[in-house]
């Protein structure tokens, strides 16, 4: 038997490979289905099963073309009903793939179809559990992602809570615990970096797995502190119910090639939007008027959906020279799929052909302090909200990316702002927004809270500065 592991840092995402005699498994796919077509052939396995623990809002699972490509059926727990074929599975329901057998679980909680996977070894031994977004390593799945289900928030976390109990909790400690996400998803608020833990440390350790918890404690303390979603989920988890079209159509799609005058054209259309994926030090040195920066070199796809929300917008790109296939791909992870083309030549062709370009002014800590101390100047936090109430520069106030369709209108279009994020990454997509939306020239703080924090002219508090939502 052997069991893989397969992390997408991007997405901060798990799906797993797991064989034995010849057949395998895939655990949550992701969209793109090659490396997983490779993997079959270099194990010289056939796909049995493809399981899905359920509709995942965060990105386009693979399901459909995995199932295309191999003819493997796809699985899912009760309360499913897609509207495509599966094999729907009900609570305790056996299926053996080479000498290894996995145990449907229910689990509603996360949402109402969310379904655990138990694998039970060549010796019947409960060895591990895939537990999709149900219980992560240090935290479980939040409860308000369901789509169309008439349930609030608290329903589905009481389902979660007995789901935990009667599903979870009673196998055995020495089970391995093998989640669909780890930290940087926003689909729990408490992950740890670990990506897999036996089920006796999540049970002394995890807050949620305690064993005199009631379940009106559970329900308070799953509930604190969970920030709205992003704006893209719930047309993740429609796409990954209704069906989508093929990856490889879409990124073909996505791969025009268009010179300066049809990338202007487009660009210039109203219900089109144009996002540049250089890195922030190139970007903020000059770029096309009215580009939205969401660098390849950071959280780009969920990003882009978290600030542009709508998977249907239309976009153009431009990219480092071969990256071009890169963008296209995980673009279309998060479901957007509207990519109608990149700058051939990437910003050097804009350049040669004279073309204007706008500039994010850029300071440094030092250069931050010296300006402060000479004149009132308008800091903002884009950080998170928990981020700012662990450790801040006093008395600037928060304007979490996240957030900024809602936070924008808060701001006052005759200051000139400077940004701060952690590193550098958010507040460069911040002031990018910014300016498209005819701010005055905004100044990005380069090296962030990071280098705010180590500098002697910035007071740093700990707890919360005026957190603006």
């Amino acid at each position: 038997m052997k069991i893989e592991q397969i992390y997408t840092e991007c997405l901060a995402e798990a799906s797993y490979f797991i064989e034995s005699n010849g057949e395998a498994v895939i655990i949550d796919p992701i969209r793109e289905t090659q490396p997983y077509l490779d993997k079959l052939e270099k194990e010289g396995a056939v796909l049995k099963y493809i399981f899905e623990t359920h509709f995942h809002a965060d990105f386009v699972s693979g399901h459909l073309d995995l199932s295309k490509k191999t003819g493997a059926p796809i699985i899912f727990g009760p309360n499913s009903n897609p509207d495509f074929d599966v094999n729907q599975k009900e609570d305790g329901d056996i299926l053996s793939v080479g000498k290894v057998k996995f145990k449907v679980l229910h689990t509603p909680g996360h949402t109402l179809e969310s379904s655990c996977y138990l694998l039970m070894d060549e010796a019947d031994k409960e060895t591990a559990i895939f537990t999709g977004d149900t219980l992560f390593i240090g935290d479980v799945g939040r409860p308000d992602l369901a789509i169309n289900n008439g349930l609030t928030k608290e329903d589905l976390a009481k389902k979660m809570y007995h789901s935990l109990r009667t599903k979870i909790m009673v196998l055995p400690d020495d089970v391995t615990v093998y989640p669909a996400h780890g930290a940087g998803s926003a689909c729990g608020k408490n992950m740890s970096s670990e990506t897999y833990d036996s089920l006796g440390n999540q049970k002394r350790n995890n807050y949620a797995l305690r064993a005199d918890m009631t379940e009106t404690e559970f329900v308070e303390e799953v509930l604190d502190g969970i920030a709205p979603a992003p704006g893209y989920f719930s047309l993740n988890a429609m796409l990954n119910k209704s069906g989508y079209d093929s990856i490889t159509e879409v990124v073909q799609k996505g791969l025009t090639p268009l010179t300066v005058s049809d990338f202007e054209k487009l660009g210039g259309q109203e219900d089109v939007i144009i996002i540049d994926t250089r890195h922030q030090n190139d970007f903020h040195k000059g770029f096309v008027p009215g580009s939205l920066f969401f660098g390849l070199n950071g959280t780009f796809a969920p990003w882009v959906g978290s600030v542009l929300k709508d998977v249907k917008t239309k976009i153009v790109f431009i990219a480092d020279d071969g990256k071009e296939e890169e963008v296209v791909t995980r673009l279309a992870r998060v479901g957007f799929d509207n990519v109608l083309g990149y700058l051939e030549g990437g910003i050097e062709a804009w350049r040669n052909e004279n073309k204007d370009l706008d500039q994010i002014e850029s300071v440094d800590s030092d250069g931050l302090a010296h300006k402060m101390a000479a004149e009132d100047v308008a800091l903002i936090d884009v950080r998170k909200p928990g981020e700012n109430e662990t450790s801040s520069v006093e008395n600037v106030e928060n304007y979490p990316l996240d957030f900024i369709s809602d936070n924008i209108a808060e701001l006052d279009k005759s200051k000139k702002y400077y940004i701060h994020c952690r590193s550098g990454y958010r507040s460069m997509i911040y002031a990018s927004m910014l300016r498209k939306h005819g701010f005055p020239t905004p100044v990005d703080v380069a090296g962030g809270f990071n280098a705010l924090s180590q500098h002697e002219g910035f007071k740093i508090v700990n707890g919360a500065s005026c957190s603006l939502s």
